[in-house]
């Protein structure tokens, strides 16, 4: 991403893909180091990064479409209702999109960027390369004369390998979508901000989406669905750690619970072991004993409300501009500027 001087230069041609860490096993080390260090920890955890395989890629996008998961269908509505003032107040010509995935809502944007006769560059980072790619082809695709970079890397680790791009004049649109900041605790929060703060030249926007507090039923049962995917979706790490570690995990050896814990106020996703079971991982030297009941923490999701997100964003040097929220106020959209 563009310092403060550095401006950017036409990327040509319209698709290119940039995959951040060139030595990947240095980062499949690290990667496999962090892993280790969660499993060792009590409760026993596994890092939320190992979800994103190709198989687990596609669960998630099928839960963004269940009636139980509020989140991306909300999100996208209050896109829709909002697009073109968000294009006009940023004055963006180029969207950064971290953590892009299918850059489902992001159209929306692209659309409005069109309507202003200011469509340029797309920029989307995530950890699934297949993902990266098939988003570029589309979108090329749909946007004629948009040029699309995309970066293959982890948003904690590689937003220094986001490019310049465009001109003397572009600004850009920062988006972080769909509640995904809810998916750090509070200081790794507050890090990433800061990090994305740097990163970025003044003027430029950024658009922070955040799931808010609300009854617990319905948060609940958006992380535990009738249907069953977020529970394949949550068992789906342990065949990734399996592959990535010649482990020999089980999934069908445990159940899915979601929870929410209203101190922290955040979802906490985990797998029950259903008996007790040896579990063996060569490539980690680790191996260890779950009792019947034990848990694996996967993930958390933490809810905000506007002050609290505001005053996180204020603390890693953005200015906030404008708040939206939907007609149920089940979810926010932050638009802020770098100072």
């Amino acid at each position: 991403m563009r310092r403060m001087e550095s401006r950017r230069k036409t990327i040509e041609p319209c698709i290119e893909v940039r995959v951040a860490s060139q030595d990947r096993e240095a980062q499949e080390t690290r990667d496999l180091a962090d892993l280790a260090a969660a499993l060792c920890r009590t409760p026993r955890e596994i890092p939320s990064k190992f979800f994103y395989d190709e198989a687990g890629s596609e669960l998630f996008e099928r839960i963004t479409e269940l009636p139980e998961y509020y989140q991306t269908r909300t999100e996208r509505a209050l896109l829709e209702s909002i697009a073109d003032r968000l294009v006009e107040a940023s004055g963006a010509t180029e969207l950064v999109e971290i953590g892009a995935g299918a850059a489902t809502k992001t159209r929306v944007l692209l659309d409005a960027l069109e309507r202003a006769g200011r469509l340029r560059l797309y920029v989307p980072l995530d950890v699934d390369e297949s993902m990266v790619r098939r988003v570029a082809a589309e979108l090329t695709a749909e946007y004629p004369g948009l040029c699309v970079h995309g970066v293959v890397g982890d948003f904690m680790a590689h937003l220094g390998h986001i490019p310049d791009g465009g001109g003397p004049e572009a600004r850009r649109l920062v988006l972080f979508l769909g509640g995904t900041l809810g998916n750090l605790r509070p200081e790794a929060a507050r890090r990433f901000l800061e990090e994305l703060r740097s990163e970025m030249a003044p003027g430029d926007s950024f658009l922070l989406g955040a799931d808010l507090v609300k009854p617990v039923a319905r948060l609940e049962a958006a992380y535990d669905d009738a249907a069953g995917v977020t529970a394949e979706f949550n068992r789906n790490i342990l065949n990734v750690v399996n592959r990535r570690t010649g482990g020999d995990f089980d999934p069908t050896a445990f159940r899915h619970r979601a929870l929410y814990d209203r101190e922290r106020c955040w979802i906490e996703m985990r797998l029950v072991s259903l008996q007790r079971q040896e579990v063996q991982l060569p490539a980690l030297g680790l191996s260890f004993t779950l009792e019947e009941g034990e848990e694996i923490l996967t993930e958390i999701s933490a809810k905000y409300d506007r002050l609290r997100l505001e005053e996180l964003l204020r603390g890693a040097g953005f200015e906030p501009v404008a708040w939206f929220i939907d007609p149920e106020g089940l979810f926010g959209l932050s638009l802020s500027r770098a100072g």
